[in-house]
């Protein structure tokens, strides 16, 4: 079995992407503090070719080299915005017709597994803050609560672990239609 070369990958260019049809997925992430995981979560959504990534509160903003490290250009090819105001965002994804996610456990979480999604919808999946999660106003104004099932002794992953799970389970899902 060979490698194959990066020439070999058939990668879309950034103009290429910029015009091709997105996975109906809007990323929000909630007051994340790591640069490398602001980062990550362009990159994954590059690969998954997510609509946009809505920045809030403390999250940082391109461009910053930390992010740029980890995001390998992401951030040219991934549309962007920041909004100080999580809950603003999310009420304005909510008036366009998301469906709202967040990836949070909560007493009525759905696992992630078992999570169907709607034919013909556009979901916003909301990440938080890597001690304390999505906000709890943030919690209380979504449509869902999603978990990703773990069995070991840790109860959280990475947010950029998170995300490349969930993103990958959503973009299967849809593919799969």
């Amino acid at each position: 079995m060979r490698k194959l070369k990066n020439s070999e990958l058939n990668r879309l260019s950034i103009n290429d992407f910029k015009k091709s049809n997105k996975t109906p997925i809007v990323v929000v992430l909630d007051n994340i503090r790591s640069l490398n995981n602001i980062g990550s979560v362009f990159r994954t959504s590059d690969a998954f070719l997510i609509e946009k990534i809505i920045l809030c509160g403390i999250t940082a903003t391109p461009p910053h080299k930390d992010i740029h490290k980890t995001a390998l250009g992401a951030t040219d090819s991934i549309d962007w915005e920041y909004n100080k105001n999580t809950t603003e965002s999310i009420s304005k994804l909510k008036n366009e017709g998301y469906i709202i996610v967040s990836i949070e456990q909560t007493e009525q979480a759905i696992m992630l597994q078992d999570f169907m999604l709607e034919e013909n919808k556009k979901y916003a999946v909301i990440f938080g803050n890597e001690v304390k999660g999505v906000q709890q106003e943030v919690v209380d104004i979504s449509d869902h609560s999603i978990e990703i099932p773990q069995y070991g002794t840790k109860h959280s992953l990475n947010i950029s672990v998170s995300a490349g799970v969930v993103l990958w389970e959503f973009f299967r899902k849809i593919k799969a239609r």
